[in-house]
């Protein structure tokens, strides 16, 4: 019997990274990112939110095709797939989203018609809203027990502040 007040059915603690995925900083924050969820697994929520730079063209449409990559099912994946690959998004837009699809298996035409339908509009337009609305200006930027870290300026230390407030959320569950 699992009673909802135990800790085994407590949700775990949430990180939320306010990411955009033509962004040099994200892509260097990748490796923190794979870290984190090797480390803790599902103990640890990791929420990815969107925050589209004006600065960064194909940044908007990236967001998009990554919502529609958690419908179907690979939403990291593709995230990392096209965190890994900023350059060339920068360079060849929307091809390379399909494109990327494509490779890993995703419905890269229903990726494609999302892009044009708008279908992820709203989920992108409201994480902006709300990253706006705490104080976030760049990416990446990290919000865990309540606390925001800015990974734009420097991604020096931030792991290991990540996993401190994680440990301790963790803790105070158990």
């Amino acid at each position: 019997m699992n009673d909802a007040s135990s800790p085994a059915a407590a949700a775990p603690p949430v990180l939320d990274v306010w990411c955009e995925l033509q962004c040099p900083d994200c892509h260097a924050a990748l490796d923190d990112l794979r870290a984190l969820r090797e480390r803790y697994g599902d103990r640890l929520e990791i929420r990815l939110r969107h925050f589209p730079l004006e600065k960064h063209k194909h940044a908007y449409a990236a967001a998009q095709a990554a919502e529609e990559a958690i419908e179907q099912g690979q939403g990291w994946a593709y995230v990392e797939a096209v965190l890994g690959r900023t350059d060339e998004l920068a360079k060849q837009g929307e091809k390379l989203l399909v494109k990327v699809a494509g490779e890993l298996g995703l419905d890269a035409e229903e990726l494609d018609t999302a892009l044009i339908d708008g279908r992820h509009l709203l989920i992108v337009d409201a994480d902006q809203a709300e990253g706006k609305a705490i104080g976030v200006t760049g990416t990446p930027t990290y919000v865990i027990g309540g606390e925001r870290l800015d990974g734009g300026k420097s991604q020096e230390g931030l792991r290991a502040r990540i996993e401190e407030i994680a440990d301790r959320l963790l803790a105070s569950a158990e």
